[in-house]
């Protein structure tokens, strides 16, 4: 939780470095979130349509800028620009090679970016 709160805090810090395991804890509270969000909606029909509701787009919405932002941040600690993430928009293979970038291990040291958030802690 305390992962998921400090990626919250950050949301429109685009600079520095993420740890892995705070980009995967933010991934996972975000699902889990969006599970319960999605079965509140269907026991209380909140749906808009049958695919869509109104609590997991607002949701959704509300989690576009702290994702990007961490995950802009994960790559950074991976040494990548956070430029990368525009190859998301190609299909099934950009997302691919983010999920390879993300699951990668810390540049050791510092990097261009900052110092390596594992020695921090």
């Amino acid at each position: 939780m305390n992962a998921f709160i400090k990626v919250l805090k950050e949301s429109f810090n685009f600079s520095g470095r993420s740890r892995r395991k705070d980009y995967w804890m933010f991934i996972l509270f975000t699902f889990v979130i969006s599970i319960i969000l999605t079965v509140i909606e269907m026991v209380m029909g909140l749906e808009i349509t049958e695919d869509i509701g109104i609590l997991t787009t607002l949701f959704s919405v509300i989690m576009i800028i702290p994702s990007l932002s961490v995950t802009v941040r994960r790559l950074h600690d991976t040494g990548k620009s956070g430029w990368w993430i525009l190859i998301s928009l190609i299909p099934l293979i950009g997302g691919i090679i983010i999920l390879i970038f993300t699951l990668m291990d810390s540049e050791p040291g510092s990097n261009k970016y900052g110092p390596n958030p594992k020695k921090a802690m």
